[in-house]
């Protein structure tokens, strides 16, 4: 209730408030733009519509601030074209004219106008009728009395009665009390409408192109990090040990003809360290997706995922669903990841994973009872996750207070 009275005041506001406001920018803005284009012939006009289209923007930022209250969501402010480095005074002057967005605002203040007047007449009737309505108990008493006074019931025919009056008032008052606030929200937000389409649209459009821009860096930054990683325990494991059984071999091979026990232990030798760095490199090739993702999907890929994991995890998968190869991959990648830091670093006993689709957000969740103290800083290894699920619209959430538990949570889109 507190919340529907807060909004139903922040509209009224708006619409009332936003009137006045209104009227004046758009005398402000007509004169200024029919002063400007009447005398631009002279170069006159050319500062005068610059002014006009900096009253303009004064205006708009103004209607975004109370955009913000009626459409909840933070506001929003375009970038406007600046005056290039070393500009004169005159080119400084004129700049406004060059911005596509000082245009819009101009627009916004003209066309406003008449959406102000029909929010404004709403909001006021539909505020007039119920006070009238429902005070008409303390005020009908004496306009009931007034010599040659005609009330509304007893035109229609239902007599001059006080008490047929207040029924007929207070009903048509609690009529529109309840309308009251479903017609002032929509009056605010016909009116928002269009302030929402030239005076945030624009910088909407353009905080979705960055953020789809810092979403590629970060797909290109996390693929050159994990390859640099894989590059690095290559070199430090697999190849090592590829290059210490060659020399065992060489060995063996110098010691048949002179010492064949000799040789034969240096061969069990080598087989021994031929597993290892088998071993070595399926760890290795658990962070790229493997066949029986693209295959048969998620849930089988992290059952063999948990499988593997030296802690024993409770794996609770609730979608069978293919999803996009991207989706997929980078929910194989983090569950891959965060299995391989539950059992190098959290000295965990149990962990666990789910894996649900809620609406359409693919949510997977990993917990365990180590001994906590992860985080997504910068130079950890979960920053890196974060930036592959950014790179799908995705986010990565991480409770982890020293001494555990920790929980960690992938949300990815897939709709």
């Amino acid at each position: 209730m507190r919340s529907l009275t807060r909004r139903v005041l922040l509209d009224t506001r708006y619409t009332l408030v936003g009137f006045p406001t209104t009227l004046i920018g758009f005398v402000l803005m007509i004169a200024g733009f029919a002063a400007g284009v009447g005398t631009a012939v002279v170069w006159i006009g050319v500062p005068l519509l610059a002014g006009t289209l900096l009253v303009a923007r004064g205006f708009a930022d103004a209607e975004r601030g109370w955009l913000s209250d009626v459409l909840r969501r933070p506001p929003v402010r375009p970038r406007y074209k600046p005056a290039p480095p070393g500009a004169g005074r005159f080119r400084r002057l004129v700049n406004p004219l060059t911005s596509g967005q000082s245009w819009l605002d101009l627009l916004h203040g003209i066309l406003n106008l008449p959406f102000a007047i029909i929010a404004f007449v709403l909001t006021v009737v539909f505020w007039a009728v119920p006070i009238a309505g429902l005070t008409y108990p303390l005020y009908g008493l004496i306009t009931s009395r007034i010599p040659g006074n005609t009330e509304l019931p007893e035109l229609l025919g239902m007599g001059d009665s006080y008490g047929i009056n207040v029924l007929f008032y207070v009903s048509v008052g609690l009529v529109f009390t309840l309308l009251m606030p479903f017609v002032v929200r929509g009056a605010a937000l016909l009116r928002s409408g269009l302030g929402r389409a030239l005076l945030t649209g624009v910088a909407e459009l353009q905080e979705r192109i960055d953020d789809l821009a810092q979403g590629r860096a970060a797909a290109v930054s996390a693929e050159a990090n994990a390859l640099r990683k894989l590059e690095r325990d290559i070199h430090d494991g697999p190849q090592q040990r590829l290059v210490s059984l060659a020399m065992e071999l060489s060995r063996a091979q110098r010691q048949l003809a002179k010492d064949p026990e000799a040789a034969r232990a240096t061969l069990s030798a080598a087989i021994g360290a031929t597993r290892e760095t088998l071993d070595e490199l399926r760890a290795l090739s658990r962070g790229i997706a493997p066949p029986i993702l693209s295959d048969r999907g998620l849930a089988p890929a992290l059952a063999a995922l948990a499988g593997r994991c030296t802690v024993p995890v409770d794996l609770d998968v609730q979608t069978v669903e293919r999803y996009q190869a991207a989706v997929e991959n980078a929910v194989y990648f983090v569950c891959a990841e965060t299995l391989t830091n539950v059992a190098k670093h959290s000295r965990a006993t149990i962990c666990t994973v789910q894996l649900v689709r809620i609406d359409d957000v693919l949510m997977l969740t990993i917990g365990d009872d180590g001994v906590g103290g992860a985080h997504v800083a910068k130079g950890h290894g979960l920053a890196g996750l974060a930036d592959r699920l950014r790179a799908v619209d995705g986010e990565l959430t991480v409770q982890s207070p020293d001494g555990g538990p920790t929980m960690i949570v992938a949300e990815v889109p897939c709709g």
